[in-house]
């Protein structure tokens, strides 16, 4: 689509039925209030959010609703400094959206906030778009105080709620938007971005590493990104083997899985997108197990119908496995304490299931 080819900050190839959903509505002048971007991290929905921002506020688009990239608003939409698009996300050190966010701090009730801001005039434009990224981790109190927002937005405002799934979403929420559906990206489409960037880097980049990572994303570009990691790339391959072991090296386990993790620096976001692509791997191993267990489905990379059968489980051990993991992914997202989680999360693999104790 031209629409894709034109929207700038790295523009998401593989989403044209939501690019194609916005094009008709523009043209028939039914853009909504209020949308919920749904689907997997990694493929694309903040960036396609940015874009329709940049394109409806272009003050000489194109049908189509393509942006000029060349006038006031674009440049400066270009730039994250729009004074008409207002981003807001989960602070890095909160488990959740605080109420402050949308409404003020108790000094300054509705005098400040994404709220109060959606109620001034546009400053440059006829339009105001506010992105409300991690919808996911909306405190309660701060989902009610958006509700009024979301049903009757201001005139001429548009707003974007970027989220992964339905159900983490409030009904009240889910009510009173326009859901748009983002699909897990071809092993093409990521393969083509990572080949993009890595010719603007100036690093040349090994070809078949590239598929490689490409291959192993599950189709998001941002684990794909993190896969190009040498380290975190050798460590997922370790990682089978150990999860695999039968009996679980729980504390070996757990020590590698810190270590990996304590490498990655100091700062949370990079020491906790780490580890989720760690626990997404013994999912992938978790899940494989479980096919082959049900189905007699055997995984089609020997290397892991290796680790498969050295491990042996049956499908209730399985889906055991499979669901503490799960809760371990769910409890990054709510900032717990990277090395406590990684302690219970290898802790409670190496307990016996009850097949064990009969």
């Amino acid at each position: 689509m031209t629409w894709q080819a034109t929207t700038g900050r790295g523009a998401i190839a593989g989403q044209d039925a939501v690019v194609e959903q916005f094009v008709t509505a523009a043209a028939r002048g039914r853009i909504g209030g209020s949308y919920l971007f749904l689907g997997p991290t990694g493929v694309g929905k903040s960036t396609v959010a940015l874009a329709i921002a940049k394109s409806l506020l272009c003050e000489r688009p194109s049908p189509g609703l393509v942006a000029c990239g060349a006038c006031a608003s674009c440049v400066q939409a270009e730039g994250g400094s729009h004074p008409d698009i207002d981003v807001v996300a989960k602070p890095a050190d909160r488990a959740t959206i605080p109420l402050e966010v949308f409404i003020g701090t108790p000094e300054h009730r509705m005098r400040e906030g994404l709220c109060w801001r959606l109620l001034l005039r546009p400053a440059l434009g006829g339009r105001k778009v506010a992105i409300i990224l991690d919808a996911d981790h909306l405190s309660d109190e701060a989902a009610n105080c958006l509700l009024k927002t979301l049903e009757e937005p201001p005139d001429r405002a548009v707003i974007i709620l970027v989220g992964t799934s339905l159900e983490r979403q409030l009904p009240t929420i889910r009510s009173r938007c326009q859901i748009v559906r983002f699909q897990p990206l071809s092993e093409e489409n990521v393969l083509q971005i990572l080949s993009a960037e890595a010719g603007t880097s100036g690093t040349p980049a090994d070809p078949a590493v590239l598929r490689t990572c490409a291959a192993a994303s599950g189709g998001s570009l941002t684990r794909a990104r993190l896969l190009l990691d040498p380290e975190l790339t050798a460590f997922r391959g370790r990682l089978v083997a150990l999860v695999s072991r039968r009996p679980l090296h729980g504390v070996e386990l757990a020590r590698e899985t810190i270590a990996l993790v304590e490498a990655a620096g100091k700062e949370a976001p990079p020491r906790r997108a780490r580890l989720r692509v760690v626990l997404e791997a013994a999912v992938e191993l978790y899940r494989a197990a479980m096919r082959t267990a049900v189905t007699g489905e055997r995984p089609t990379d020997p290397a892991l119908a290796r680790h498969v059968d050295a491990w042996g489980a049956d499908g209730e051990e399985a889906a055991r496995a499979i669901q503490i993991t799960l809760d371990a992914l769910e409890s990054i997202d709510r900032n717990a304490n990277l090395t406590v989680l990684i302690d219970s999360w290898t802790a409670l693999l190496e307990q016996p299931s009850l097949a064990d104790l009969t």
